[in-house]
């Protein structure tokens, strides 16, 4: 199995601070943001290459982070021609254009490079085998306020997806989809199809919204911690809880600390 990493926005939203620094390099207790999601696919056997997907005007920047990254997979640096936010592809479109440009034929990770799970990558990608259809890692926030930041679920008994809702005004849970999906080829073809039919390439949520309609869509729903690092807000939250983890109990074995429900 592959794994992509998206890293290929621009943060506006973290200026000055991700003006000429890429945000998914910025320390949370010490270590880049980054960290966390590669090194939880470096532990899963059943990824053997990673992808990490970015723009032209960060390109050094995670070429010398991979360069220093101890990690047993085959790793790729995968770069879009852009400088801008302007000209971002979006996280479908760059996902989309790397699919053709690698051929790839596979099952695929996808992983945004600024989220931080409470759960082991193995543990996602065998649930996403048992049931063996696409899956996205589901969250609640506990808070209709909350969820109308994100993509809305329902799934029925089995967690298949019933209902999805990209950012809605009345929410109808609060049980949110989260930036960790695993596609069957079945699924990666489904994006490229979305892409050719001229639908919203720059949102994951808006394809979710359209695959569930057209393939079947599972939930693996975990607790723990999720931090979805996008605001000074979400950052500085992020890096005070693992910075407490961190002088608390020294070494972070952040990945033990989880459960899916």
């Amino acid at each position: 199995m592959k794994a992509i990493v998206l890293a290929g926005g621009y943060a506006k939203r973290m200026w000055p601070l991700t003006k000429n620094r890429p945000k998914h390099l910025l320390p949370v207790a010490g270590r880049p943001m980054l960290d966390y999601v590669m090194k939880n696919l470096g532990r899963s056997s059943e990824i053997d290459e990673i992808y990490l997907s970015t723009n032209m005007k960060f390109r050094s920047c995670f070429q010398k982070y991979l360069d220093g990254l101890n990690i047993k997979k085959s790793l790729h640096l995968f770069v879009e021609d852009t400088y801008s936010e302007e000209e971002k592809l979006g996280s479908v479109g760059a996902l989309g254009f790397l699919i053709r440009e690698n051929s790839l034929n596979d099952d695929l990770l996808v992983i945004g490079g600024d989220n931080i799970f409470s759960f082991e990558m193995s543990d996602f990608i065998g649930y996403f085998y048992s049931k063996g259809a696409n899956t996205i890692a589901l969250y609640d926030v506990k808070s209709k306020e909350k969820a109308r930041l994100y993509g809305v679920v329902q799934v029925d008994k089995e967690k298949r997806i019933i209902d999805f809702q990209e950012k809605p005004k009345n929410p109808k849970s609060t049980l949110v989809s989260t930036a960790c999906y695993a596609f069957t080829r079945r699924g990666v073809r489904g994006v490229l199809r979305y892409i050719d039919e001229g639908n919203d390439p720059d949102k994951m949520g808006r394809f979710i919204e359209w695959l569930y309609k057209h393939d079947a869509v599972y939930g693996y729903v975990f607790t723990g911690v999720w931090f979805d690092i996008g605001s000074f807000e979400s950052y500085k939250a992020a890096d005070k809880y693992f910075s407490r983890l961190k002088s608390n109990i020294g070494n972070v074995d952040f990945s033990r600390r989880r459960k899916r429900v």
